[in-house]
């Protein structure tokens, strides 16, 4: 199948975090492909990705990055695609710096921003997206959030057996 999402990560070090994007896509059969490119190593390719993505058949991107996390801003420079920025957990400031280099885009330049490390609600976003014109995509989606809701009940009713002794000083 032609994807529809691109998950694109500035380094193949994003690969541990950006897993977690790619298998809920893969678990809702959501079509994608999986790239490393980088703002500063490989500027002509990411321009070229980005300017091409729509005539590939890609209607959503999302775009990992940490440290100076050029990348998601970069891509939606070249694009009219909605871009889904995550900021990854880098060695120096904890991720906060792509989180604020990636949330800070000028106007007309926006990407939608998501958690440090978030990767698992960059692909529920971009779901959620792309099922406001696709029914059964819609359809399963709404069963994931069900899922959701019933895992928390479950959770709730295993604690009422979970006993505890309660000390006073």
């Amino acid at each position: 199948m032609t994807p529809i999402v691109s998950i694109i990560m500035g380094s193949t070090s994003d690969l541990p975090v950006m897993e977690k994007a790619a298998q809920l896509l893969n678990d809702m059969h959501v079509p994608f492909e999986m790239n490393a490119l980088s703002a500063h190593r490989t500027p002509e390719a990411v321009e070229d990705f980005a300017k091409n993505a729509r005539s590939r058949g890609i209607k959503v991107i999302i775009a990992a990055a940490g440290m100076a996390a050029a990348l998601p801003g970069v891509i939606a420079a070249n694009t009219t695609l909605p871009v889904i920025g995550v900021p990854v957990k880098g060695s120096v400031l904890d991720g906060v710096d792509a989180l604020y280099s990636i949330i800070q885009m000028p106007p007309g330049i926006p990407v939608a921003t998501v958690a440090i490390n978030g990767a698992m609600n960059a692909a529920i976003l971009a779901i959620q997206m792309l099922a406001l014109s696709d029914a059964e995509l819609a359809e399963a989606f709404a069963a994931y959030k069900e899922g959701l809701k019933k895992k928390i009940v479950k959770a709730n009713e295993e604690l009422k057996d979970v006993k505890f002794e309660y000390k006073t000083n």
